[in-house]
């Protein structure tokens, strides 16, 4: 996703400098041979499979310790680059708070910030699922994530309020931040995420018997995970002939899969982790996704799942279903198993009736909302509003 931006953006003329803290890391093809994007790379040493990150919650702590010390040495290196050639704009993609942005620049250039997450809506969930953390993992592990995202909680409040502009990937991330941060609403636009709809080919899709409910995402807090496996028990209790089918790995700090013991044998299985290029085929052989999520900025297997031509049932906290076409998408609130329950057998009988209509009507939904093409362009259109006056043609980004 990250590559799609940055490339797209490129394409529509914008002179980017991506700087990375890490020590560096193999770059696509396509975006290591673009004359308008430079990558510039930190000094962190930090890797896999070391004494420090052995363990996920190792990983996860000392992953970002490494991190923040290396994005401070970034300072100076991106100093050097404005004083060599002025930024327009400082565009930081994901993370709301970011130690190598220099002061200088924090004083003269206009800060945008595209957050995928925001830390205080991550641990609302934790301490609002910490019984159910704890059934899983340990109550130190619990408590020393809490205690982490406390302290990043306080960090994004006050960095956020440095930002010209916030990029809200849904509306409904849009008002968790204006709630949770203090952000004023006049200086955010609502973009979603891109996605490549090329990985995604157009095939004629028959309704499987039985039908395969697909579950992806991580087996993690806020997921919903403890209402998928009471939908799994629910679908069969109630006679629908469906299968769920759940893929994916739990995070560093949280791990959910524990709770993936109750699911029922007869219409359920966890299969464990795809790589990312098998996410298509998963799709192909799926006829209903199901996004059970409690908080969900956006939801990228949401846009994948309607680009392979895939119906969605998805809680309201699911950003990627806004503006969505209702007969390819079913809302249910979150938690209500039940409705979750209801809207997939929806789903399911609409497939029956008319196959062909549903895929067709999906990807032209996924198109519609988020071609690569198309945000890029929503993008640059806010960068250059944003800079307007300040400097000719497409902003130099840092």
């Amino acid at each position: 996703m990250a590559s799609d931006l940055l490339l797209g953006l490129a394409e529509l003329g914008h002179r980017i400098d991506c700087f990375f803290p890490s020590a560096g890391h193999p770059i696509p093809a396509e975006l290591d041979a673009h004359e308008n994007l430079t990558f510039i790379w930190g000094t962190s040493p930090w890797k896999w499979n070391k004494w420090y990150s052995r363990t996920r919650v190792g990983a996860f702590a000392t992953g970002l310790y490494a991190r923040g010390r290396a994005s401070l040495r970034l300072r100076e290196v991106i100093t050097t680059h404005h004083q060599r050639e002025p930024y327009d704009l400082v565009y930081q993609f994901s993370s709301i708070e970011s130690p190598a942005m220099p002061a200088g620049l924090r004083r003269t250039v206009p800060l945008v910030i595209h957050p995928e997450t925001h830390i205080a809506g991550e641990l609302r969930w934790l301490i609002a699922e910490r019984r159910l953390s704890r059934r899983c993992q340990p109550a130190y592990v619990v408590g020393m994530v809490a205690a982490i995202m406390v302290v990043r909680t306080l960090v994004q409040r006050l960095a956020i309020r440095r930002a010209a502009l916030l990029i809200c990937i849904s509306s409904v991330f849009r008002d968790h931040l204006i709630h949770d941060y203090g952000f004023p609403l006049a200086k955010t636009v609502v973009v979603p995420n891109p996605v490549r709809l090329s990985r995604f080919p157009e095939a004629t899709r028959e309704l499987r018997e039985p039908p395969t409910v697909l579950v992806l995402g991580r087996i993690s807090v806020r997921k919903g995970v403890e209402d998928v496996v009471a939908v799994a028990h629910a679908l069969l209790e109630q006679g629908v002939d469906a299968r769920i089918r759940i893929l994916g790995n739990p995070s560093l700090w949280s791990d959910y899969t524990k709770l993936l013991d109750d699911l029922p044998a007869a219409n359920a299985e966890y299969a464990g982790h795809v790589p990312a290029e098998e996410i298509p085929v998963e799709l192909a052989r799926s006829d209903v996704l199901l996004q059970a999520s409690k908080y969900e900025p956006f939801g990228l297997t949401v846009g994948e799942a309607l680009a392979a031509g895939v119906p969605v049932v998805a809680t309201s906290e699911v950003g990627a279903i806004e503006g969505v076409d209702r007969s390819v998408v079913v809302e249910v609130r979150p938690g209500d198993v039940q409705s979750m329950v209801a809207a997939i057998v929806t789903l399911l009988d609409r497939a029956r009736a008319r196959p062909a209509g549903v895929a067709d009507t999906a990807r032209a939904e996924a198109a519609r909302l988020f071609a690569t093409e198309r945000v890029c362009e929503q993008i640059s259109e806010e960068l250059e509003r944003l800079v307007s006056g300040a400097a000719p043609g497409s902003p130099r980004l840092g």
